[in-house]
């Protein structure tokens, strides 16, 4: 297996149910900080972050929403260059002769704008990438038309003889420009700014260029009876990208309050914090209780698989049911009225393992039995219940803050855990032959796609996870999955003191023993891999205390600057 390392680890090669997660600080209020101790334990809590890693909606609403109106926008364009178009037949003989170009530039944009129109009707899904080039189209090949146009007739007008020679405002058609953009593409502020000023600027450019490149032009615009013709042109224009802006940013606004009130009515979202296969995640306030909460929904495109909403529920169910303090708590549960899954749980503050190993590198062998006999314990009471997690990895395991107790690990993310037994068909839910989980944390039994999973399964994903902890590394790495389920299931994996020679001889057995091929010869319960690792002989020990002075000494400037923007939105 070749060792090509990824930047993220278990990352790039992120299963169905990965999560992207944005972190934050958040304050948290002491009454006795006096001590030298309660201080650094207050300047723990400064760098811990909010983070919710699991895998609303308003992301893809946009999308949705942007496809409709560039839809509406090709169509009326199509409709009004048509109809010119046919004006142009009429006056065939005087016209063509004198402006071919223009001809044939109206007829090429009436074709695209007309492609557009059909190709926007279809019910497909596109891209945001996609989307936004169909925009620069869209608008761009009319303004094409509108630049030949009025620098042809301009200089057409202002040649004639005298006493025929005029001058005409040439801002009308972008005028049309302006606002048709602002009030029909969904945008931010900023965004709308950059492309509204350029629609201002290209009337700008083609006054200029015609009181200089065209002397008939020049010498009509400096007589006393056009006084102040270009810079009216000019000042109306401004005023209109203003306008334009101004309306994009107060629609957007509207738009954005409206969702959240719309989609989950007491929940109120902030701020998208993740997402994955199944879902996204949102933070949120109860509007009545003022609680920060995150809030987890399906994706919009997976609302109509019925095994997908199938599998959604089970999450939930299987989450709720879950009352260990190891274990994220689910507050809530239902549907909005347009028919979207949610449930919301409590907001964590903390880093999940993989960012603290991608940040700050391997984790010492006392922190890491500290962290992973926590989640041992709460995996004990998934698989008394029956669960089978199947998706153990860095990103769904938390270092939180919880109840002024710092490296409170929480286990995340049932969203592919399976009963061993079945229970009302589901069982079924999972279709045989099918893989599931992350390729770089997965039992070989997962890789093959046995459906004979158990307990056992979660075992050496604990032991992956444990691995990677301690080494910086998982087990097999490569840019291909196919490989890395193969290596699982049919290769030896480099012993962790090959890469960390400080590593415990005691903990390195527990962790290959984890990582046996055969479910036989691992820990056949997590109950025994737990009391492995509270048996193991280490050098030092971890605790909360000393959880609260690494968090103190430590802290990432880009997530401290996304924190403090996140802590300022929470607080309007």
């Amino acid at each position: 297996m070749p060792d090509a390392r990824t930047d993220r680890p278990g990352e790039r090669l992120r299963s169905s149910s990965a999560a992207e997660t944005i972190v934050v600080p958040r304050p948290v209020e002491r009454d006795d900080d006096s001590s030298s101790s309660n201080v650094g334990r207050a300047e723990a809590r400064r760098h811990v972050a909010l983070v919710e890693g699991s895998t609303p909606h308003l992301s893809a609403e946009t999308r949705d929403l942007l496809r409709n109106r560039l839809r509406i926008a090709a169509i009326l364009f199509f409709v009004g260059f048509s109809a010119f178009l046919v004006r142009w037949f009429f006056y065939w003989d005087e016209w063509i002769p004198k402006h071919l170009t223009m001809f044939l530039t109206h007829g090429f944009v009436t074709i695209i704008l007309g492609g557009f129109a059909v190709r926007l009707c279809r019910h497909c899904l596109y891209s945001l990438r996609t989307l936004r080039i169909a925009e620069l189209l869209i608008f761009g090949c009319p303004a094409l038309f509108f630049v030949v146009k009025t620098v042809q007739e301009s200089k057409a007008r202002a040649s004639l003889p005298d006493g025929e020679a005029r001058l005409d405002y040439i801002v009308i058609p972008w005028l049309l420009m302006i606002f048709t953009y602002a009030l029909f593409i969904p945008n931010t502020w900023q965004r709308a700014a950059a492309v509204l000023g350029i629609m201002g600027l290209v009337p700008v450019v083609i006054l200029g260029y015609l009181y200089n490149a065209v002397p008939a032009y020049g010498q009509l615009a400096a007589l006393p009876a056009y006084s102040g013709f270009i810079s009216g042109q000019i000042l109306i224009t401004a005023i209109a990208v203003l306008v334009g802006v101004v309306g994009v940013h107060t629609i957007g606004t509207l738009r954005r309050e409206a969702f959240a009130a719309r989609q989950l009515g007491q929940y109120r979202l902030k701020r998208r914090l993740g997402s994955g296969g199944m879902g996204e995640v949102y933070l949120a306030e109860h509007q009545m209780m003022k609680r920060p909460c995150a809030v987890k929904l399906i994706r919009p495109e997976k609302a109509g698989d019925p095994r997908m909403l199938a599998r959604f529920e089970r999450e939930v169910r299987a989450t709720a049911k879950l009352s260990h303090w190891n274990s994220i708590d689910i507050y809530d549960y239902g549907r909005t009225a347009d028919g979207t899954f949610y449930y919301v749980m409590e907001f964590l503050p903390g880093h999940n393992v993989g960012e603290i190993v991608e940040d700050y590198g391997p984790i010492p062998p006392a922190r890491s039995v500290y962290l992973m006999d926590q989640v041992c314990a709460a995996l004990n009471e998934a698989h008394g219940m029956g669960l089978v997690h199947r998706d153990i990895k860095p990103a769904n395991i938390f270092c939180a803050y919880r109840g002024g107790v710092f490296d409170v690990a929480k286990l995340l993310d049932f969203g592919l855990a399976k009963p061993t037994l079945e229970v009302n068909g589901e069982a079924q839910l999972t279709m045989e032959g099918t893989v599931t989980g992350s390729p770089l944390f997965m039992s070989p039994e997962q890789a093959s796609g046995d459906e004979g999973v158990d307990a056992r399964s979660d075992i050496y994903s604990l032991g992956a996870v444990l691995y990677y902890m301690l080494t910086g590394q998982p087990p097999f790495m490569s840019d291909n999955p196919l490989k890395v389920m193969i290596a699982h299931a049919s290769q030896d994996v480099v012993p962790p003191r090959q890469i960390n020679a400080d590593l415990p001889v005691e903990l390195e057995e527990v962790v290959l023993r984890c990582l046996e091929k055969d479910p036989e010869h691992r820990f056949q319960d997590v109950a025994e891999l737990q009391r492995a690792l509270r048996e193991l002989p280490l050098n030092g020990t971890w605790s909360s205390d000393m959880a609260a002075e690494w968090w103190s000494c430590n802290g990432c400037p880009e997530r401290k600057k996304l924190a403090a923007e996140m802590v300022e939105a929470a607080a309007v």
